[in-house]
């Protein structure tokens, strides 16, 4: 069993109604800063656990789990003289189809039959006379939403109640920051230890947990200190000691440490623990209870060879398991298959599994390739090397008060002659991309034929220059400058009398492509560019 499908609604960032599928395996979300990714994984966990952030919700209500917009909208409605409708949180999360009667039916929203379940908090119709009094008596002046006369709901799709034990996906949130109980014990990892135990292995635990207390009570030093408090103590008639709590039945959970080589857990590196609870999570099975692991930015204090070694050990243990991850790394997008990425872009959900194989085995050897950053960005100019990008980069500053492309959301990237694998991505999320490349001395095969699967979109523009005698940047750098030649040899470093005509400077400058374009690139003196990447500019402005 596994997810197929989830549903939420007015929960955190997303207003209205959000929908978003997943594969069994490894699903990877990807999304810039605010875009909702931590929030779909908080979703899920709390629709399948009840708990958010190490904590259960029915003890936490709180109206900043509300979307805003929708809590201001009711406000707003209020203050208008209106009776607006209250506010409600739903999440919905489909199951693959498996044999639970229990949570098999059509409650729904979209009243379709599946299995699943419906986590909700809504209004508590039990408070309804009490909530039409507040409205009768200046209900107007409301500036926060009644969350007092809210309730948690958690139901199946069968519309049975339903708990946490009932539900037959085990989930486990896994981020960097993890939630600790008050003796500094992770919760995540007591939770995973917790439930990979069979019952009779928890009573035992918990056994030797009260034998450990008891003795603590039997202790002589222990006696003779509550027999000193007692004969002091006069607040009250009856016997005042000092114990360990006994209060509650599991008790042992919040009380215990987890160690690492004798170090507590949450005193080791934050990296080392990402790691600890995702071996662990992955390592969890039990019986034919289906596992999800949800993965947040496991890039986050990893270094490269730690992150590869998580990498590794998702893909190889996830087999029987279903895993989902957001991130911003291209490494942990590529090792991991962009088959299985899922672009979160404006509530809109975009998936890559229709590239070309071929593409989707080329990112994957090369996981340097910052294939993210083509989804992240405003706009994109895909550039061959080193030269390209800072000649482009300066002429925008030019035309852009001194700014960075980078400023205005516009990322440069250097793919050498990959330009294709880009452009395949780029065209299937319709992101904007800009190619600036050399015609190679001949415009009609190295660029018209070349890109003309490619001109048809508007999302691509492939910007070159025309002329077959100027193949590559610097004789057409060169060419564009040629009525100050003094000013380049001066911006370049050149001796007037060595680098007396056009193609020794051409020469010089191929044989020095990244160091020329460096000096151009920092000089506060202002050359001419290029037809082509002036156009390119410009179409970055429009």
């Amino acid at each position: 069993m596994r997810i197929e499908k989830v549903n939420i609604e007015n929960y955190k960032c997303y207003e209205g109604k959000f929908s978003i599928t997943f594969n069994a395996g490894v699903n990877i979300i990807v999304g810039d800063n605010e875009a909702g990714k931590s929030t779909i994984l908080e979703a899920i966990n709390l629709a399948l656990t009840g708990v958010i952030n190490g904590r259960y919700l029915k003890n936490e209500l709180s109206q900043y789990l509300f979307n805003y917009k929708v809590v201001e909208s009711y406000l707003s409605d209020l203050k208008n003289g209106a009776n607006p409708q209250l506010p409600s949180i739903t999440i919905e999360v489909f199951f693959s189809d498996a044999n639970f009667p229990l949570f098999e039916g059509n409650g729904n929203q979209n009243k379709e039959k599946a299995h699943g379940v419906v986590f909700k908090i809504e209004f508590d119709e039990s408070y309804k006379a009490e909530y039409q009094m507040i409205m009768a008596n200046g209900g107007q002046h409301l500036t926060t939403l009644p969350i007092e006369y809210y309730k948690v709901s958690w139901s199946s799709f069968a519309r049975e109640t339903v708990t946490s034990r009932t539900i037959p996906i085990k989930s486990v949130l896994i981020d960097s920051t993890s939630a600790k109980y008050q003796n500094g014990s992770d919760v995540y990892i007591s939770r995973i230890i917790k439930n990979d135990l069979e019952d009779l292995e928890r009573v035992r635990l918990s056994q030797a947990y009260r034998k450990m207390k008891d003795q603590f009570i039997e202790d002589d030093a222990v006696k003779a200190i509550n027999t000193k408090i007692t004969a002091k103590a006069k607040i009250s008639e009856k016997t005042l000691n000092v114990s360990v709590d006994l209060s509650t039945q599991n008790s042992w959970e919040t009380a215990l440490m987890t160690y690492l080589d004798n170090v507590p857990f949450h005193q080791i590196g934050k990296g080392e623990q990402c790691i600890i609870k995702t071996n662990l999570a992955l390592a969890h099975q039990r019986n034919q209870e289906a596992n999800l692991v949800l993965i947040e930015e496991p890039e986050n204090h990893l270094s490269h060879t730690k992150l590869n070694q998580l990498i590794k050990t998702v893909s190889d243990s996830c087999i029987g398991k279903q895993v989902i991850i957001s991130t911003h790394s291209s490494y942990v997008a590529n090792k991991l298959g962009l088959e299985n990425l899922i672009l979160l872009n404006d509530r809109k959900v975009v998936r890559l599994a229709d590239l070309d194989p071929t593409t989707f085995d080329f990112f994957k050897k090369l996981p340097g390739y910052q294939t993210l950053r083509i989804l992240l960005c405003k706009k994109a100019v895909l550039v061959e090397g080193d030269s390209d990008e800072l000649i482009f980069q300066k002429c925008y500053m030019e035309s852009n008060d001194a700014r960075l492309p980078i400023e205005d959301g516009i990322d440069v990237i250097s793919v050498k002659l990959t330009f294709k694998r880009f452009l395949d991505i780029a065209i299937k999320i319709k992101q904007p991309v800009a190619v600036i490349t050399d015609n190679d001395g001949n415009y009609d095969s190295k660029i018209t034929k070349k890109y003309k699967d490619y001109l048809g979109y508007p999302c691509v523009k492939i910007f070159a220059d025309l002329r077959d005698e100027l193949n590559t940047l610097e004789p057409q750098f060169v060419s564009v400058n040629s009525q100050n030649l003094k000013l380049l040899r001066e911006v370049l470093e050149l001796d007037d009398k060595h680098y007396d005509t056009a193609e020794k400077i051409v020469d010089h400058m191929v044989n020095n492509k990244t160091s020329w374009a460096l000096k151009v690139f920092e000089s506060k003196k202002s050359l001419h560019y290029p037809d082509y990447i002036q156009s390119a500019v410009k179409w970055c402005n429009e």
